[in-house]
């Protein structure tokens, strides 16, 4: 056999298998996508053509041009988070890459609460290491004494996301701090994947670890406020020990990031989104209330999903009964140990949202 052992344990993406299927279908009722609606704003676009027309279209600093990581440290003193280096990454999938590379030995433990973004349990899983889940439900809060059951001296670092994708969960203060006491009596790191923080729907803006914990690892990117998914652009920031590190694993990797991608990104942490994260509280709302008297729901107060419990308790089923309406979605088991519950995206319009809610409503 030619593959990897490595690769025994990875499976194609359940999303990526959702969104195949939407595109092969005419006029879909599409809400499993998991990139804003809205394109990248025109001034952005323009910023990025400007560089690519001068001729800024070579190879950049494995870290980063300097202006933009100058730009991010700015960003990020502002809103008091702890850091001491800064790298630019393609994408927050790109950084987490090059922190499970620098960090995890085989056997190594890592700490994930349920439900998760699906790319942290394969990551774990390609460098040999062992994924081992929180259970969060059923309101998707951390619980103390479910954290420290799951620990071990296998444990290497705990993963945080919020708003967390996908249940649109922002996770309070108090269980940040919860984490972070727990991980500090037992100096452990904890990545923090901030990449949702532009969608905070109730307040100003929501907690993250970063400002609690200096032994943090923080992930941001400009995919989904500023809508550049497909410029795959991300930074992370941390102890200067451990960057220096996943910078000398780029070199080797990725080796550098788009040269125009990054001129944009400067102004872009300069430009206010807060109009389209207006909208999107509309669309949260429309969704919610239309759904929550046939579902059993939270609702979200971030990023753009929905996590709802489907009647009968069988999500997948439930999802192939959705697709032959026309209607796509995510089972949750894509995302959990569990298959009570489903992903819907609510970045789409409002006429594929209304449309969205008559057919699951008629289903379920």
């Amino acid at each position: 056999m030619l593959i990897s052992d490595r690769l025994k344990n990875i499976k194609p993406s359940g999303v990526r298998r959702i969104f195949d299927l939407a595109r092969q279908m005419k006029d879909p009722i599409n809400l499993s996508i998991g990139e804003p609606d809205y394109d990248i704003p025109e001034p952005l676009k323009e910023e990025g053509i400007e560089w690519i027309r001068k001729g800024f279209n070579k190879y950049t600093p494995t870290q980063g041009i300097p202006e933009l990581r100058e730009k991010i440290a700015s960003h990020l003193k502002k809103k008091g988070v702890h850091f001491e280096e800064v790298m630019v990454t393609a994408g927050v999938t790109g950084g987490l890459l090059l922190a499970s590379l620098a960090l995890i030995n085989p056997g190594d433990e890592v700490v994930i609460p349920d439900p998760f973004f699906v790319m942290y349990e394969y990551q774990v899983l390609l460098m040999g290491g062992v994924p081992v889940f929180v259970d969060t439900y059923p309101d998707f809060r951390l619980r103390e004494e479910a954290f420290t059951k799951k620990l071990s001296n296998k444990t290497k670092f705990i993963i945080i996301n919020s708003p967390n994708n996908p249940t649109g969960a922002i996770y309070p203060e108090e269980d940040l701090r919860m984490v972070v006491r727990v991980a500090r009596e037992r100096d452990l790191l904890i990545l923090s994947d901030d990449i949702y923080d532009n969608f905070v729907f109730d307040q100003p803006s929501c907690a993250c670890i970063g400002q609690l914990y200096d032994k943090t690892l923080t992930f941001g990117g400009f995919s989904k406020g500023w809508a550049m998914t497909g410029w795959r652009l991300g930074y992370v920031a941390g102890p200067k020990d451990i960057l220096q590190q996943m910078i000398t694993l780029q070199q080797y990797t990725f080796s550098s990031v788009s040269s125009f991608a990054q001129k944009a990104a400067v102004k872009a942490l300069d430009f206010n989104v807060e109009d389209h994260i207006k909208r999107y509280k509309i669309k949260r709302d429309l969704i919610y209330e239309g759904l929550k008297e046939k579902f059993h729901v939270q609702k979200p107060q971030g990023a753009f999903y929905l996590f709802p419990e489907v009647p009968g308790g069988d999500g997948e089923a439930f999802v192939e009964k959705a697709i032959q309406n026309h209607v796509f979605i995510v089972p949750g088991s894509v995302f959990s140990k569990r298959n009570s519950h489903v992903r819907i995206s609510f970045a789409a319009s409002e006429e594929t949202l209304l449309r969205g809610i008559e057919v699951l409503n008629r289903i379920s």
